[in-house]
C-alpha cells in the first residue's frame, strides 16, 4: 500500500518553509522507525537553501495509510527563527493526503455493447423501416450514445466508437485536472493554531539557519 502527503508551507513566512524542511525529516525519521519508506516524490524549494514551500512524500508498506492519518492536519515546528529576532517560535504547516495519478480509461471496442434500433424524426421512408441506428453502451464507464446522422448501420457505428473514445478522453482530463485543483487547494488550508502534532528540535542547539539564495519556483 502507499500513500501521498503534501506537506506545504501554506502562504506563511520563510520560517514555514523551514519547518516543512525538519517536519519532513522528523516523519521520514518516525516512519523508518515503523519500518515504512517514505520518499520525496516531489520538492519545491523555498527561498533559502534546505528549506520547501512544499514535499510531496509517498508512504509505502502495510500501515502507510494509518501512518500518513497520524500526520495529517496542522503541524506545528516549536523552534526559534534562524532569520529574525521574535519571540514567535510555533511555526504552523499543513499536510493532507492526495491523490497523484488518474488511472486513464483504456477503450476497447469489445467493451462496447452495440444495438441497432429506430429513431424518430425526419428522415424519410427509409430511415423509419430500417433500423440504421445505433446505441452503443460502454460497458466499464456506463457510457451510452445513440447516433442515427447516417442511413448505414455501419456508418453509424462508427461514429457511435469514435464519440464513446472522445466521450471517455474527455472524462479522464477532466479528473485529471479535479486532481490537479485538489492539491493547488491544500496550500490554502493552512489553519494556525490547534496542531495535531508539535514538533521540536532534539538538541538545545538551535538547526543551522540557511543561507539566502535560491529562487522561488510555482508550488506543485
Amino acid at each position: 500500500m502507499s500513500v501521498h502527503l503534501l506537506v506545504s508551507a501554506g502562504r506563511g513566512p520563510q520560517e514555514c518553509a523551514w519547518a516543512v524542511a525538519r517536519l519532513v525529516r522528523r516523519l521520514e525519521t518516525d516512519a523508518a522507525r515503523r519500518r515504512l519508506q517514505a520518499h520525496r516524490a516531489e520538492t519545491v524549494p523555498g527561498d533559502r537553501p534546505g528549506t520547501y514551500l512544499s514535499v510531496l512524500v509517498r508512504i509505502e508498506g502495510d500501515d502507510a495509510e494509518a501512518f500518513a492519518a497520524s500526520w495529517t492536519g496542522t503541524l506545528c515546528w516549536q523552534a526559534p527563527s534562524p532569520y529574525r529576532a521574535t519571540s514567535r517560535k510555533n511555526w504552523y504547516v499543513i499536510a493532507r493526503p492526495c491523490q497523484v495519478d488518474v488511472e486513464r480509461t483504456a477503450f476497447a471496442e469489445r467493451d462496447v455493447d452495440v444495438v441497432a434500433c429506430r429513431t424518430g424524426g425526419p428522415g424519410g421512408q427509409h430511415r423509419n423501416k430500417a433500423e440504421t441506428a445505433v446505441r452503443a453502451t460502454h460497458r466499464p464507464t456506463g457510457i451510452v450514445v445513440v447516433v442515427d446522422t447516417e442511413r448505414q448501420f455501419s456508418l453509424n457505428r462508427r461514429i457511435a466508437m469514435r464519440l464513446l473514445r472522445e466521450r471517455i478522453e474527455h472524462g479522464d482530463e477532466l479528473a485529471e485536472r479535479a486532481v490537479t485543483s485538489a492539491r493547488r487547494h491544500i496550500h490554502d488550508e493552512l489553519v494556525r493554531g490547534d496542531p495535531v502534532r508539535v514538533e521540536r528540535p532534539e538538541t538545545s542547539g538551535q538547526d543551522p539557519a540557511p543561507k539566502a539564495g535560491t529562487r522561488r519556483r510555482a508550488r506543485s
